[in-house]
């Protein structure tokens, strides 16, 4: 079993990166696979996966993307 983390970060550019390259509307919980393989790509090479990206419960006047960031 691997265990690997993603930051909120990178589960919010994960997401927008599925909804941008893909055209699917998901939740960022979804998107959370994804960022943790694309962090972590040296932990899966030679391997086949599986990511289930489900859900599409998103308010789209709350993107996070849209959010105006105060950094």
């Amino acid at each position: 079993m691997i265990l690997v983390l993603a930051t909120e970060q990178e589960i919010i550019d994960t997401t927008r990166l599925i909804w941008e390259r893909m055209k699917i509307v998901i939740e960022p919980s979804c998107a959370l696979a994804l960022a943790a393989v694309i962090k972590n790509k040296e932990k899966f090479v030679g391997q086949k996966i599986v990511l289930v990206i489900t859900g599409g419960n998103v308010d789209l006047v709350s993107l996070p993307w849209l959010k105006v960031r105060k950094d």
